[in-house]
């Protein structure tokens, strides 16, 4: 056991130990909440993972605010809906709070929620990885996605706390609204997905994923059923009803529905979870 996770027992039996005996003490309970937040941020340095989280040695960066990165690393995805055209038309602007270029969802081709008309798909395709990505949703309703292999959405999605809302794991499992920090503010995801499993190309195991929204653990190794959305959503998505999953490796696509949500710092790290769960 390393010395961080050491420190976290330590202060989670602190904490403990003085909700029990001074629950009703104000300023014990100030001592308490100060706690929780010092517990909270050491654990996210130690993990690597919120905001600004930094890529890791061994990982990829698939944007850094710049076109060269954007069109060498990035693509439309060729799906049966595709109605935009190279070059890619998703602009690149100034970041709203920081400094720095970061990347606009909004497409002509995709205006009216017209999910699948102008996606746009990473040239690599990965099996298993951890990913982080940050998102601003600038408008009320804005919508967006995080497709893992191109197949698995991970939401996005202002105003919607159902299992097809924001930060869930799309129509499978809802997660906390609350951890959202809200309009125009920047949000983190952070990923650990294990790509299914096949034996001579019939399905043994369910793909998994592990989410932090903003830091805080809201998925934790949960296996998908599906592709949903059908075949303009992704890979497999015509396949019988989406359960047809076939062990071809996809790439990490953004979802464009004509809507603004901003994206930065996304960056990718390739694993072999054989042998191992998605918990980070």
């Amino acid at each position: 056991m390393c010395t961080n996770q050491i420190s976290f027992l330590l202060i989670k039996k602190i904490i403990n130990s003085f909700k029990n005996i001074y629950m009703n003490n104000s300023k014990i309970n100030l001592l308490i909440a100060f706690l929780f937040s010092f517990y909270a941020f050491s654990q996210n340095q130690d993990l690597n993972i919120g905001l600004n989280a930094k890529v890791t040695d061994d990982g990829e960066i698939l944007f850094d605010g710049t076109n060269k990165i954007l069109h060498s690393k990035w693509t439309y995805w060729e799906g049966p809906r595709l109605k935009a055209s190279l070059p890619i038309k998703w602009e690149l602007v100034n970041d709203p709070i920081n400094k720095g270029m970061v990347l606009n969802t909004f497409d002509s081709a995709a205006i009216g929620g017209a999910y699948g008309t102008a996606d746009i798909v990473t040239k690599k395709k990965y099996k298993d990885f951890r990913l982080h990505i940050e998102f601003l949703i600038k408008n009320k309703g804005g919508n967006s996605g995080v497709y893992l292999q191109n197949r698995y959405e991970i939401q996005i999605k202002d105003g919607d706390s159902t299992k097809h809302g924001l930060g869930a794991v799309i129509n499978e499992k809802d997660a906390p609204y609350s951890v959202y920090n809200g309009l125009g503010k920047w949000n983190s995801y952070d990923i650990k997905f294990k790509a299914a499993r096949f034996l001579n190309d019939s399905l043994i195991a369910q793909p998994k994923v592990t989410v932090y929204f903003n830091g805080k653990l809201i998925h934790d190794n949960v296996s998908i059923k599906k592709v949903w959305g059908g075949p303009f959503s992704g890979l497999d998505g015509g396949n019988k009803n989406g359960y047809g999953i076939t062990p071809r490796l996809g790439g990490l696509k953004l979802q464009s529905e004509g809507h603004e949500v901003l994206y930065r710092n996304i960056w990718i790290e390739e694993l072999d979870l054989e042998n191992y769960s998605t918990v980070f």
